[in-house]
């Protein structure tokens, strides 16, 4: 028994009874212990376990074990033995116990813990082995640390009364390990160990217990943990105190007039920053009787009087109401003598090969139609020959103007004054919202000549071509620009507002060609970092997808040609609509047009410098231009623009340069801020922030700085100011817009740059396809319209179709030059492709 004894403790020494995994094995790791009798002192115990740990970035991490008595360490990871070649190992002896020590390191990379990623947390743990058995660390987690951009929750900005409680919301993005959140008043640290009035929730919201009027700033939640640091929007805090009355005055001495009076000021407190005005009248007058004052007594005589003029005041009321019906009713019904002289301002004189007979004229003039009686044309006719000589346009300019003639176009008036027709829309069932405006909204009468309407200044237009509306059919059509306020367009995730929403209808019209709304656009259009929608509201008021720009139609209803500046929509029914944009990357990009505003005149020691964000369209720029008109303001630099991208990053302004000896600031931060999600969103049109300046003597008129706006990490632009507050600037004739038209409403051929019966020649024929490439296909490519090929191709005119893009691209400054010298390189393709007999007059 002594002998095996002592052979069992020299197995056990060189460990030839350790129980581990052999290199790379794959196998569970459990020993029993061979003694029976071992003693519980004998088994390994840790002395450093493996901890959590988190990722960041690429960075591999290290989990460790130290355990005695050990000889042996392994680690275990999520169930699988970890080979023997990644172990780091390093043995020793504890100096105090003389037992066996061992230190135990491996890496974790983050390409390991993405191969289990969403079927469970990675972990580990280790396993030590002495001669009386084996004993387990605790698990020890690895996880990929992140932090997401959007936070779930962001401050709101509000208006707060004096003591009022102040509650600013944060949620913090999600992210492992979870954030942390500290708060920001105008850039400083918000510390609410230094503040008895301050404190932050267990939830990461801001409260302020009594507001003050320190307490008037820019807040921004801020979430951070070892992977980033995110920044909410700010929100703009005001605190506000509500004016409040001293006491009255004495009385005044009794007056002549046997009255007299006190008074009183809202000046305790005055109110600040935005609160209300005191209630209530600052005058209070009362009658009195002293013997400067004398009371005359009314007799009959006065109360006959008072009777007699207000019998002659209802009579001239009643009066003036009958003649407004009359007047109304005059006005109601359609106008068929309104004649409009300038109809056809242009048309062609075919030249012909041979001279024309004395007497004989070859003017191509327009046929009356003699299904509807609202339209006749007067003007001569071209004889009948019996010959078949031929003449070619090509011979002279295809788009020479008519000869000497009558040419006059009777057309139907509006059926009622603006106010009528904005209230017979306003009553139907859909769009009840829709009207909101002479300023905002053009309208007229049509029939199948067709016409256009436009809402001046503002790009948006409406180009309804000829035979669009039906033979024998008169449309009352409108045009209306909303403001955003007016409508509700929700929006998801990165979507942003591009354009302005227009309506035009009525809807639900039928139209036998497709009209064409012209209206402006701020995206910076690039197919790999947008996706562009047209959308459409409904008569339940949810709007919906009808087009994907760029891509081919679903149906044949809606298509876009998007341009730099504009967007054209091919329609065949009205409605609502507007551009949305989602960005597909960071590059993706809008502009913003910058304008800087300041009074016109001066008389006190403060002066304000107004700087305007805007959605780079037509439509905004004269909206802030009539705001500005309205505060007397005067653009006092030249209007820039910049490129707004996706980046989350705020816009950032702020003043420099100005000289301290003549000017100071009164902004209490070194910048002011205009959250990403108020600009990139597009629901606001415009947002301004204000410099308010002080100048140190009131002699001092010149103004001199330079102002900064810039996205964060992004584009900028600068303004060098320097002007007499004194006088009127000459900036202001970078805001006049180039005029688009002297009228809103445009009826029959004078709509339209291209003559009708050239522009009916021109249609037919181009539109049958010609072997020798002499079609429309060639005009599509020489007007740089190649990429819509396949739309044209599924309509039955795909010539009329180039047209009349072409004339809502050009009007109304087209240069017909040009759109001539095109058709002429087809028509010299094929030498009788504008042949006309003198049989077609």
């Amino acid at each position: 028994m002594a002998a095996a004894a002592a052979l069992w403790r020299v197995l056990l020494a060189g460990s030839l009874l350790a129980a581990r995994p052999p290199a790379g094995a794959q196998q569970s790791a459990t020993v029993a212990n061979p003694m029976l009798g071992a003693s519980s002192d004998l088994l390994p115990h840790f002395l450093l376990e493996p901890q959590d740990v988190y990722i960041v970035k690429n960075k591999p991490v290290s989990l460790a074990c130290r355990a005695t008595p050990a000889t042996q360490i392994y680690f275990k990871c999520n169930g699988e033995w970890v080979h023997q070649g990644e172990h780091v190992t390093q043995r020793s002896t504890d100096q105090g116990t003389g037992l066996p020590l061992m230190d135990v390191r491996i890496d974790i990379s983050r390409q390991q813990v993405e191969r289990i990623f969403g079927l469970e947390e990675y972990w580990c743990q280790c396993v030590a082995w002495s001669s009386s058995g084996t004993t387990k660390s605790q698990k020890a987690y690895v996880r990929i640390a992140y932090l997401r951009k959007n936070f779930e929750e962001e401050p709101m900005g509000r208006e707060v009364s004096l003591e009022q409680e102040i509650m600013l919301a944060c949620r913090p993005p999600e992210g492992i390990p979870p954030a942390e959140v500290e708060w920001l008043r105008n850039e400083e640290l918000v510390d609410p160990a230094l503040d008895a009035s301050v404190y932050v929730t267990p939830e990461h919201s801001l409260v302020v217990s009594r507001a003050r009027l320190a307490d008037t700033a820019n807040y921004t939640c801020v979430a951070k943990n070892m992977v980033a640091r995110r920044r909410s929007s700010s929100a703009a805090v005001t605190v506000y105190v509500d004016g409040g009355w001293s006491g009255w005055s004495r009385w005044s001495l009794c007056a002549l007039d046997c009255t007299h009076w006190r008074s009183r000021e809202c000046s305790e407190p005055a109110p600040r920053n935005g609160g209300q005005d005191c209630q209530g009248a600052e005058l209070e007058t009362r009658n009195c009787t002293t013997e400067l004052c004398s009371h005359s007594a009314s007799g009959p005589e006065d109360v006959a009087l008072y009777v007699g003029l207000m019998a002659v005041a209802v009579c001239l009321v009643l009066l003036l109401l009958v003649v407004v019906l009359v007047c109304c009713r005059k006005k109601g019904g359609l106008d068929p003598d309104v004649a409009d002289s300038s109809i056809l301002t242009a048309g062609f004189q075919p030249v012909s090969s041979k001279p024309a007979k004395a007497g004989t004229s070859h003017l191509l003039t327009i046929q009356p139609d003699l299904s509807t009686a609202t339209m006749t044309y007067q003007g001569s006719l071209c004889s009948r020959q019996d010959g078949h000589s031929k003449f070619q346009l090509s011979n002279g300019h295809l788009l020479s103007p008519l000869g000497a003639g009558r040419h006059t176009l009777h057309h139907s008036s509006p059926a009622a004054e603006g106010v009528d027709f904005v209230s017979r829309f306003a009553a139907q069932s859909c769009f009840r919202s829709l009207p909101r405006g002479a300023a905002n909204m053009a309208y007229g009468t049509f029939n199948f000549l067709g016409g256009r309407l436009l809402i001046p200044n503002t790009g948006i237009s409406l180009l309804i071509p000829p035979d669009a509306i039906p033979r024998g059919k008169i449309y009352e059509v409108y045009l209306t620009l909303h403001k955003q306020e007016d409508v509700r367009l929700p929006l998801a995730g990165c979507q942003t507002l591009l354009s302005p929403i227009v309506s035009c209808g009525p809807p639900g019209v039928l139209l036998t060609r497709p009209a064409i709304l012209a209206l402006g656009h701020c995206v910076e259009a690039n197919a790999a970092d947008w996706s562009i929608r047209l959308k459409k509201q409904s008569c339940e008021g949810t709007w919906e997808d009808v087009l994907q720009v760029g891509e081919e139609p679903a149906s044949g209803l809606y298509y876009c040609q998007l341009e730099a500046q504009a967007a054209y929509v091919y329609m065949e029914q009205l409605g609502r609509f507007a551009l949305v944009g989602e960005s597909l990357s960071m590059a993706a990009a809008k502009r913003l047009k910058l304008l800087l505003f300041a009074p016109a005149s001066c008389s006190s020691l403060e002066y304000s410098v107004r700087v305007y964000c805007l959605r780079d369209t037509p439509d905004v720029l004269q909206e802030v231009m009539q705001l500005e008109k309205q505060l007397g303001g005067q653009l006092i630099g030249a209007p820039r623009v910049l490129h707004f991208k996706d980046s989350y990053h705020n816009l950032r302004l702020s003043i420099h340069d100005m000289p301290s000896s003549l000017w100071k600031s009164k902004l209490l931060a070194s910048y002011q801020e205009i959250p990403f999600y108020h600009l990139w969103s597009g629901l606001q049109p415009y947002l301004h922030c204000t410099f308010t300046l002080e100048r140190l003597s009131p002699s001092t008129c010149q103004l001199a700085c330079k102002i900064w706006v810039w996205q964060v990490e992004g584009d900028g632009q600068s303004f060098n100011i320097n002007f007499n507050i004194a006088k009127d600037t000459s900036f202001s004739d970078w805001l006049v817009p180039e005029s688009e038209a002297g009228c809103p409403a445009l009826v029959g051929p004078s709509a339209f740059k291209i003559p009708f019966l050239i522009r009916q020649k021109i249609i037919s024929s181009l539109d049958t396809p010609c072997a020798r490439g002499a079609d429309w296909r060639t005009l599509a490519q020489k007007l740089h319209l190649d990429s819509h090929l396949s739309f044209f191709a599924s309509k039955a005119s795909p010539t009329a179709m180039i047209l009349n893009l072409w004339e809502a691209r050009h009007f109304p400054s087209g240069n017909l030059a040009q759109l001539a010298a095109a058709v002429a390189e087809v028509g010299r393709q094929d030498s009788a492709l504008f042949a006309v007999s003198e049989a077609e007059c």
